[in-house]
């Protein structure tokens, strides 16, 4: 592990002029993906400033027809919340282990965009807003690619904004060492039509799966995905599981998301 120098901030611009002032600097939320990355050598900057102490970035409100989750808000909290959507209290109550959703939050996840995470598919599928201390961006122009972001240099995420869709469910197939998606799709109906977001399995990343979204906006059932297929030219074939593999259960856990609409 580099050398690295701790900091803590208790308010957000004090966090943004520490971030700009370092050499390289990096800000900590959970620390579930940054730390691990930083042990392994995969990461390396100058300074750390920890956003635990900022009480403003934690919490969940509902209004309007929507619900704002500020970004250090955990994991947990949003599992056994009553004011997310339940396909987005669902979806956290399966990520990773009881330490993992009582550490990890929702910003540092969007932030790091981990290949297999499972907040980018909600983003995406939910047509979520992901809000900044400089602006406000659509989760369609968010996430770039492999842990890339539209962020730039310094940039904090301060709350994620979520439509309430008429029906939504996440389903994934996990790895069972890490508990990360080998394949996870989180489907939507809503103002915006039908949206399917896929994790776990692209090699840009998270991403749409616009075929899909055309035959369950069609027909929103299951049956529609009958003799639907994907192409397994674009995703990952790893130790986990091969490409081919991976696009079979694309469309087996649409149909089981479809399903849990009701």
């Amino acid at each position: 592990m580099s050398n690295f120098q701790y900091m803590r901030a208790s308010a957000l611009d004090e966090a943004a002029a520490k971030v700009k002032g370092a050499e390289d600097g990096a800000v900590l939320a959970g620390g579930m993906t940054l730390l691990p990355s930083i042990k392994l050598g995969l990461s390396s900057p100058s300074d750390l400033v920890d956003l635990g102490g900022i009480g403003d970035l934690a919490g969940i409100t509902s209004a309007g027809g929507s619900v704002t989750i500020g970004a250090m808000t955990c994991h947990a909290d949003v599992a056994n919340s009553g004011d997310v959507p339940p396909a987005l209290a669902a979806m956290a109550s399966g990520i990773g282990d009881r330490q993992v959703r009582n550490r990890g939050t929702i910003g540092g996840s969007i932030a790091n965009n981990d290949p297999a995470a499972d907040y980018p598919a909600a983003c995406l599928a939910l047509g979520a807003t992901i809000n900044t201390d400089q602006r406000s961006i659509a989760a369609d122009d968010f996430f770039t690619g492999l842990f890339e972001t539209a962020l730039n240099d310094g940039e904090i995420i301060t709350s994620v904004s979520f439509p309430t869709p008429d029906k939504a469910a996440y389903q994934k197939f996990t790895s069972p060492a890490s508990r990360f998606a080998l394949v996870g799709v989180f489907v939507a109906a809503g103002s915006d039509g039908v949206r399917v977001a896929v994790t776990g399995c692209g090699q840009g990343g998270v991403y749409r799966d616009a075929d899909l979204e055309s035959a369950l906006a069609a027909s929103f059932s299951a049956d529609a995905l009958a003799d639907k297929s994907v192409s397994s030219d674009n995703l990952l074939s790893d130790i986990h599981a091969a490409a081919d593999y991976r696009a079979h259960l694309i469309v087996e856990m649409t149909k089981r998301a479809v399903a849990a609409c009701g």
